[in-house]
């Protein structure tokens, strides 16, 4: 399992989180996303902890805590939705005349 971590400032770093999530237990493994285009982190980040009850305890104290300036928003993270290989296929037809 995995806990979602959102409302993150800009320079978190890895090492930040770690630091912060081992006071609760084992922390396997972090993951911050970035922007394809900018490369900037975007304000959320995943973190897997060894336990699930240490995930718990990490949920429970740390969500709406203030933390560099921010309120966390901190919660199990929810299955990733698939939206089919054209993201979604949210695509308009008939845009152009050959699109037919």
């Amino acid at each position: 399992m995995s806990i979602y971590v959102g409302n993150l400032a800009y320079e978190v770093t890895e090492e930040d989180l770690k630091s912060v999530f081992a006071e609760y237990g084992a922390v396997q493994r972090v993951s911050i996303p970035t922007d394809r285009e900018t490369g900037r982190p975007r304000g959320f980040a995943f973190v897997e902890m060894g336990a699930e009850s240490e995930e718990d305890a990490a949920i429970e104290a740390l969500d709406g805590a203030e933390w560099m300036g921010r309120d966390l928003k901190v919660n199990k993270a929810k299955p990733r939705e698939n939206k089919g290989s054209f993201g979604g296929g949210n695509r308009q037809r008939g845009r152009y005349s050959n699109d037919y």
